[in-house]
């Protein structure tokens, strides 16, 4: 028992993420508030995203950032993301879930998004339904789906994510329009 120290943690420590936690990506600083069910004050953190810590290092524009939160919002919206709800209380005769027109219409937004950038299949669309749609990390899109069945560099990963978001934001119209001399 003398290799063995006992080792005190600090009560930050503790309700700081785990290791695990912040080796998938940072933080930001502790937020306090209240809890809207008890009002009793807690603390929380926000993880940051992909597209938040672009925005914080430059490489990317509010208006890159914005397009790219909408186009996540509406991925979400048309429940493309994989995560579905549960309906409590179901009906006598029906078998299935319909989607609403609220859905339908959402789809309808994301498939021109898509067509704008080339397409499903293309580098730009690909991009954007992993990384921005759901959520998938830009290397692990670049290593794992990357486009056309090669895995690609991170960096140009990058590249190819600012490019796709540049697309976005002109097609969502949050920058003006430049016509060529």
């Amino acid at each position: 028992m003398a290799g063995k120290r006992k080792t005190k943690t600090s009560k930050t420590a503790a309700l700081g993420p785990s290791k695990w936690r912040l080796q998938h990506g940072g933080f930001s600083d502790p937020i306090r508030d209240a809890d809207p069910e008890t009002g009793s004050p807690v603390q929380h953190r926000r993880a940051v995203d992909t597209l938040g810590m672009m925005l914080a290092n430059g490489t990317i524009t509010h208006q890159m950032h914005d397009a790219g939160g909408y186009f996540r919002a509406l991925f979400r919206s048309a429940a493309l993301d994989g995560m579905s709800k549960s309906v409590l209380v179901r009906l006598p005769g029906q078998t299935a879930d319909t989607l609403s027109d609220h859905h339908m219409d959402a789809r309808r937004k994301i498939g021109a998004a898509l067509d704008a950038l080339g397409g499903h299949e293309s580098a730009a669309g690909s991009c954007a339904w992993h990384v921005v749609g759901l959520e998938m990390s830009v290397r692990e899109w670049a290593m794992r789906q990357g486009w056309g069945g090669r895995p690609v560099a991170p960096p140009q990963a990058q590249g190819m994510l600012v490019a796709t978001l540049s697309v976005l934001a002109g097609h969502f119209r949050l920058v003006p329009r430049t016509r060529a001399a």
